[in-house]
């Protein structure tokens, strides 16, 4: 029943987010930004607290629209379908495998910018699979 709840919230803010447009926002590919994910299915990636939010990885732009996002977590998963960032002594997973087209009236706000040598191995990671 709990699921079902916050399908319904995530539905009445993705359509505040679709009427919201903010011609002044820009994003880059090795950002991380805050990300509205939505309420999900299955074992894709969930965002959380009330707007459904998580740090996601600007991977590949596409425009000033759309852009490839990898979620990433807190906790750490070290195997070969996520990478581990550090970052001010925090350590956060890259899911590999979670990557998505995402538009960018989902961005919240910018967090950071990944290293080059982080973004070169999380790019080999990618093209491997591919």
């Amino acid at each position: 029943m709990e699921k079902l709840r916050r399908i319904v919230e995530w539905t009445k803010l993705k359509i505040r987010i679709q009427k919201f447009e903010d011609e002044n926002l820009y994003f880059h590919e090795r950002e991380v930004w805050w990300v509205s994910l939505g309420s999900n299915i299955g074992n894709e990636q969930d965002g959380k607290n009330d707007k459904f939010e998580r740090p996601v990885l600007v991977f590949r732009k596409f425009g000033p629209e759309t852009f490839w996002g990898l979620p990433m977590s807190s906790k750490e998963k070290d195997n070969r379908f996520n990478h581990i960032i550090e970052y001010n002594g925090e350590k956060s997973t890259v899911l590999l495998t979670q990557l998505r087209l995402l538009s960018r009236k989902r961005l919240i706000r910018k967090l950071r910018r990944i290293s080059k040598n982080d973004f070169k191995a999380i790019r080999d990671k990618i093209k491997s699979y591919l």
